[in-house]
């Protein structure tokens, strides 16, 4: 029972010192030991499982009773070819699942808490599976609890652990109780931190006592891995088009059987032709493509920074209309440096000594080698003590800390106390408002006077100077005492020292990002905690406004009513002075005005904005494990121009599925009406059920993928953004996708007669001959594979030519063209090939007509799109 335990025998039984921690070799022995620290999850399908889920699939039935028919009629050859089908189907869904499977465990490590550790003598930022016991924990505010720990320093600390204990007011911490009783509740345990808790305020420092299945939360809880793969909004929709469309089939398969049985046909080759038409008329490939191209698209986001964590996300992107960003660290470097300094001391003394101690000394920050933790503010402070030779290690040393009082948003300070050799002295630093409210004295040319009105207008005056020079400005002063205080009376009767004057360099690249949002009907708003006039002044440089009244503070939010800020919000675009409790009502009003909006946060506060925002953007680098839970999307550069590259890649990744429904819907369209219309008119079939099948197989794939990878149009982010409730047919892509499939269908109708004419017969000819049939058939067969392939390229833009897009700038299509050109010939050469689909090679001649019908779709698109860029410049 580590809680009944002292510190000392925790840490003598863990053999660990706290000022050193863990060594790397023993932290080897102990991982080795007691394995990572995470929860085991319920265990993975196997391979076979995925494949035969893979099988489940209405379309699979059919085509497996297809086969079982073809094999007892004695069609050998077309039933190997139906199962083959499926076989490969199946093949690529499984492939397809595993890599997903992949690359969601590859995410969820990128997404994995990290923890603050102290190992050989130095802090550290490591995964928290990586931790083991005995390895010693910091803790603050807005981190999960990584594994049990016995608390052996405590400051103010308070623990959230409602996952534990189902009691959502946070527990108050103290690490020097002791607690005798060895059958005390876990929510009374004050000296214990516990797994998957969460740290509300103060800080604190533990030792790991048990990680893994060995925590109370492993003991407790069964843990199950989570289906977390949903539908988006978009693949529902096509999973309804989908069933929508096998509806028509079943409804045509019935009209074929009652046409055929009035004209008398064979009923066997009835049923293959209703195989064959459900075959055409349902793109099977529709959601296995969709879920590629969204899959490829997530991994194209983390390759910029942006890792996607709900695939619905992506389609809301393109739709986005507002984007609400942090200042620090977002808009600017997060590089805070103190350029200005300001004491009642004439200039000429040098670098005000005592200014900068106080500053160092109230710091949690640290700064070594290069390496930072903490605060931006706050590591500024500490390389400002650096640059003028104070050094932290060695002024901690000598004036060690031994009590505090945390900073907090209402107070806008932060205190220590640290010991002296004539007693001790509090140092606190904060908003130089706040300090003047609670100072009796100030430091003037060295001497301390008492702090006047007219002192306190001085300082005022100058930080006010400094604030419209979009400085931030710190605030320092101090107390000497002989006796240790408490908390509560560390902020009184005070000695101003001085302040200092601090910038976060604008993010170079952002200025451009903000332009490029605009044009594409994106509106930026600055959100900060910082001054109205520092944000405005950083807004102005980077071209969120233009003036000062376009800013607004948190006090004026509070003063309006719901409605009146809904009102008021359209001409904002700097929120300055926010809590995160305006952020909800930032995100709402916004809403309220029929915009789809981005909010970035990075706090344990901004959780509920997060939730509240159409895209909830998370920090990856100064986000909270809370933030990071809450969002929808997680920064790993913490950079604006991460989210408009996200955009971006969101647009084009709705066009590209867009595209590519478009694309099967049209050349499967063209395969129905081919069939369709040779049962109605009483001619012969111009394709057979197999036949069907290696076209969707060789078009429906590789030229797909290839389209939902598209680089997209240069100017997709020209354009306003798309409305979420807009029908996925809008803009005349449903008229586009009916014609492009009408005419590939009459085409291939158009080759198969003049495949007969060549052997004199007509459509409706009687006892045609095999090796007419057979020829004809062949046309019809080049024709419909090779005007889908070639009609790909039109597919890549709706209004601009395949010259103007470029040919060759998606590579992937141009080959996947080939690919399938290469298939369709080796089909109807290949003599065991051309054999099992009943196909021959063509004439030179034939060859040349057949390439000039799958020509003409592609051709008639480029027309009409002709038209309706004349048609859109008579409009602008």
């Amino acid at each position: 029972m580590w809680h009944a335990k002292t510190q000392e025998e925790v840490l003598s039984e863990l053999k660990v010192d706290p000022a050193k921690g863990l060594s790397g070799e023993e932290v080897r022995d102990r991982l080795e030991k007691h394995g990572p620290n995470r929860l085991k999850g319920k265990p993975k399908k196997s391979m076979l499982a995925l494949f035969l889920a893979q099988l489940k699939d209405m379309l699979i039935y059919v085509l497996l009773g297809a086969a079982i028919v073809t094999l007892i009629v004695g069609e050998y050859v077309d039933a190997i070819i139906i199962l083959a089908v499926v076989l490969l189907n199946a093949v690529i869904g499984v492939f397809q699942e595993h890599k997903a499977e992949k690359a969601i465990e590859a995410l969820q490590q990128m997404t994995t808490p990290r923890s603050l550790v102290r190992r050989q003598g130095e802090v550290k930022e490591i995964k928290s599976e990586d931790i083991v016991p005995g390895d010693i924990v910091i803790l603050d505010a807005g981190r999960y609890i990584p594994a049990d720990l016995r608390l052996i320093d405590s400051a103010n600390l308070q623990i959230e652990e409602s996952a534990l204990t189902g009691e959502s007011v946070p527990s108050d911490k103290d690490a020097g109780a002791r607690l005798e009783d060895p059958k005390t509740p876990i929510g009374d345990m004050s000296n214990m931190a516990f797994m998957s808790t969460l740290v509300t305020y103060g800080r604190g420092e533990g030792v790991v006592v048990a990680t893994g299945m060995d925590t109370e939360m492993g003991k407790i809880a069964t843990i199950l891995d989570e289906d977390t793969r949903e539908l988006t909004p978009l693949q529902k929709k096509l999973e309804e088009l989908g069933k929508t469309l096998g509806y028509i089939a079943i409804g045509i398969c019935v009209l074929i059987f009652v046409i055929g049985l009035i004209q008398k046909r064979d009923l066997f080759e009835l049923f293959l032709t209703a195989i064959s038409l459900a075959v055409a008329a349902i793109p099977e490939g529709l959601p296995a493509i969709v879920a590629i191209v969204l899959a490829l698209g997530v991994t194209r986001m983390s390759k910029i920074h942006a890792i996607v964590k709900k695939l619905p996300a992506v389609e809301t992107l393109g739709s986005v209309s507002i984007i609400c960003s942090d200042k620090t660290g977002t808009l600017t470097q997060n590089k805070m440096t103190v350029v200005k300094y300001y004491t009642a001391t004439p200039l000429g003394d040098g670098p005000p000594v005592e200014l900068i101690k106080s500053f160092v000394l109230c710091s949690d920050a640290t700064h070594e080698n290069g390496e930072s933790t903490g605060d931006p503010t706050e590591v500024a402070l500490v390389i400002y003590g650096e640059q003028n030779n104070i050094m932290k290690k060695s002024l901690e040393a000598e004036y060690k800390r031994v009590s505090e009082k945390p900073f907090d948003s209402d107070r806008k300070l932060m205190s220590t106390l640290n010991k002296t050799r004539e007693g001790y002295r509090v140092h606190t630093k904060g908003a130089i408002d706040q300090l003047l409210k609670i100072s009796t004295s100030a430091v003037v040319g060295g001497e301390v006077v008492p702090l006047t009105e007219d002192l306190k207008q001085q300082y005022l005056q100058a930080a006010e100077g400094m604030s419209d020079d979009a400085l931030r400005v710190l605030g320092a002063a101090y107390k000497d005492t002989v006796e240790l205080l408490e908390p509560d009376e560390m902020e009184k009767d005070l000695t101003i020292l001085g302040f200092v004057g601090m910038i976060d360099p604008p993010r170079t690249e952002v200025k451009d990002s903000i332009r490029e949002a605009k044009m594409a009907g994106i509106t930026p708003v600055m959100i900060t905690g910082d001054h109205r006039n520092t944000a405005v002044a950083i807004a102005k440089e980077l071209g969120i406004a233009s003036s000062i009244e376009q800013s607004m503070t948190g006090a004026e939010i509070d003063e309006l009513s719901e409605e009146a800020f809904a009102q008021r919000i359209k001409n904002i675009r700097v929120f300055a002075r926010v809590s995160p409790e305006h952020k909800v009502r930032i995100v709402k009003a916004f809403k309220a005005q029929g915009n789809i909006v981005s909010m970035t946060g990075d706090g344990v506060n901004d959780a509920p904005s997060l939730k509240s925002a159409d895209i909830g953007v998370a920090m990856g680098i100064t986000g909270t494990d809370v933030s990071k839970g809450a969002s929808d999307m997680i920064l790993t550069d913490d950079n604006f121009t991460t989210i408009v590259h996200a955009i971006r890649e969101g647009r084009n990744i709705y066009a590209n599925i867009r595209k590519t429904v478009t694309f099967l819907l049209s050349c499967n369209f063209g395969e129905v009406v081919a069939i369709l219309a040779s049962i109605l008119f009483f001619w012969p079939l111009p394709l057979l059920a197999t036949q069907i099948l290696w076209i969707n197989l060789v078009t429906d794939t590789l030229p797909a993928i290839a389209l939902g990878v598209d680089p997209g149009e240069k100017d997709v982010m020209k354009r306003k953004p798309r409305n979420p409730k807009e029908s996925f047919f809008a803009g005349g892509a449903a008229f586009r996708a009916i014609l492009g499939g009408i005419l590939i269908g009459s085409l291939t109708l158009v080759a198969f007669y003049l495949g007969l004419r060549e052997h004199g017969y007509g459509l409706n000819s009687a006892n045609i001959s095999e090796e007419a049939m057979m020829y004809a058939r062949t046309m019809a067969f080049v024709v419909l594979a090779a005007s889908q392939l070639f009609y790909s390229f039109t597919k890549r833009s709706d209004t601009k030519s395949i010259f103007q897009v470029g040919l060759f700038s998606n590579k992937l299509l141009v080959g996947a063209v080939l690919a399938g050109l290469a298939l369709q010939f080796a089909s109807i050469s290949i003599p065991f090939l051309a054999a099992a689909f009943k196909v021959h090679n063509l004439s030179l001649a034939d060859w040349g007509v057949v390439i000039g019908l799958a020509l003409i779709p592609l051709i008639i698109n480029e027309l009409i799109k002709v038209f309706m860029r004349r048609g859109a410049a008579k409009q602008a």
